[in-house]
């Protein structure tokens, strides 16, 4: 229960693993409209995110740009607790 005010919801806090899910949900929509995906890999104890690019992204020559670009910078602004994100095969 919620100490504040007794509403019946439990004050707890998402996982940092759960909040990068969240936030991958969120861009994989984006990157499934041009025939691409991402899969959380996991989480490394420095909080380094690996994730594995599928469909149109993997080996594709733009893929470093997406990461960097598109998907770390997109993770870092709403889970500012990682470190950096790389892609892992």
């Amino acid at each position: 229960m919620c100490e504040n005010c007794s509403c019946g919801q439990a004050n707890t806090e998402k996982t940092i693993e759960e909040k990068v899910q969240d936030s991958i949900e969120a861009i994989r929509e984006s990157l499934k409209s041009h025939g691409g995906d991402v899969e959380l890999v996991g989480i490394d104890e420095d909080n380094t995110v690996k994730v594995r690019l599928q469909g149109a992204c993997q080996g594709c020559p733009g893929a470093a740009m997406t990461m960097k670009m598109g998907i770390e910078k997109m993770l870092k602004e709403k889970v500012p607790e990682i470190k950096e994100v790389v892609a892992v095969d």
